[in-house]
């Protein structure tokens, strides 16, 4: 049994005790739960496996694992983590509460409690889409939402915008990157102005009027929009702008409030506000990934939960030290401690 799982157990009541829970395991939470099991700190990670990008084919952008599928990284992940004692639970973290030792009580949705001395969220976002029949069914394969992660995958082929608020112009600005036959559907956004349709135009993009009521599939595979009266429009992929919320139940009893990230006056998201590395309004909490940041891609995700790792190992650190001071000064007068230091001090200038 290795030195983090029996300090786990080291609970006075017998409940199973941490030194940090983390609620979430993607990669934000398994990067955190790797760093600290090789900083030799108790962890557990609470997570059902479902990853918000498991839709997807592949990884993309992040160096040295470049394609590989979600479920393979987040496997290989728990294997790492697990090779430097950290622990993993299926499941959820369904709620947690402020101890009076300064801890945090952590329900896990089979029923059970932990202690944690310390707590990372990183629960993710949801993703709420645009209200069209079929779309959901095609998100993370034809319907996506970032060149970046999706963009080489549909290079040069017909690509459509559906735009929803005041961003979709921006978009379809941004796609025309990746190919040279991109559509721009109006659907439910305000009417371009005159400056946004001639940068439109002067890109070759085209414009599509009307709501768009559904998609057309072949053979598994999107072909098409179709608009209000029956008209299609020939597309292979279709970029949308997610409505994305953190997945905020464990924040209940926290006292943690969310924050709503804007552009031009849209509302893109929410997402738990932290600082540098990742720290809450809320001593003993910390979050990091798309949790704290709607638009961080996996890797960031990665980097966010090892800083945020280091981070609370330094802050478990600081309290371990006054804990220690604590004991050692406990069978001891001060006059006494003073005596003992200033007699080493003394050794020391006469070389003894």
């Amino acid at each position: 049994m290795s030195e983090q799982a029996e300090r786990a157990m080291d609970s006075p009541e017998g409940t199973r005790r941490y030194d940090v829970v983390v609620a979430g395991g993607g990669a934000a939470g398994l990067s955190a739960a790797l760093t600290l099991g090789r900083a030799r700190r108790s962890v557990l990670v609470v997570d059902a496996g479902e990853p918000r990008n498991g839709p997807a084919d592949g990884v993309h952008n992040y160096l040295g694992q470049e394609g590989v599928p979600p479920g393979e990284l987040l496997a290989r992940g728990r294997r790492e983590m697990a090779g430097y004692g950290g622990e993993l639970a299926e499941g959820t973290v369904a709620a947690a509460r402020r101890e009076e030792d300064g801890g945090f009580r952590v329900e896990l949705s089979d029923g059970r409690s932990v202690l944690a001395r310390r707590l990372l969220v990183t629960t993710g976002l949801a993703d709420e889409l645009p209200d069209v029949p079929g779309l959901a069914q095609r998100w993370g394969r034809e319907v996506l939402h970032c060149p970046y992660c999706h963009g080489w995958e549909v290079r040069d082929q017909p690509i459509g915008v559906l735009a929803t608020g005041p961003m979709g112009v921006e978009q379809a600005l941004l796609w025309r990157q990746w190919s040279e036959h991109v559509t721009l559907f109006l659907h439910t956004a305000p009417e371009p102005d005159d400056d946004a349709c001639e940068r439109l135009a002067a890109r070759g993009i085209a414009l599509a009027d009307g709501r768009v009521e559904g998609l057309r599939v072949e053979e598994d595979r999107l072909t098409g929009v179709v608009l209000a009266g029956g008209r299609a429009v020939a597309v292979r992929a279709l970029v949308v702008a997610p409505l994305s919320t953190v997945r905020a139940g464990v924040l209940t009893g926290l006292g943690l409030e969310t924050a709503e990230m804007e552009m031009k006056g849209h509302v893109l998201g929410t997402y738990v506000p932290v600082d540098p590395s990742g720290a809450t309004a809320v001593p003993g909490v910390w979050a990091a990934g798309n949790v704290a940041n709607v638009a961080e891609t996996v890797i960031g995700s990665a980097n966010a939960g090892t800083r945020a790792a280091a981070a609370m190992n330094a802050d478990l650190v600081a309290e371990d030290t006054r804990r220690a001071v604590d004991a050692r000064r406990a069978p001891f007068s001060a006059a006494m401690e003073r005596e003992s230091c200033e007699r080493v001090l003394g050794d020391r200038r006469h070389g003894l």
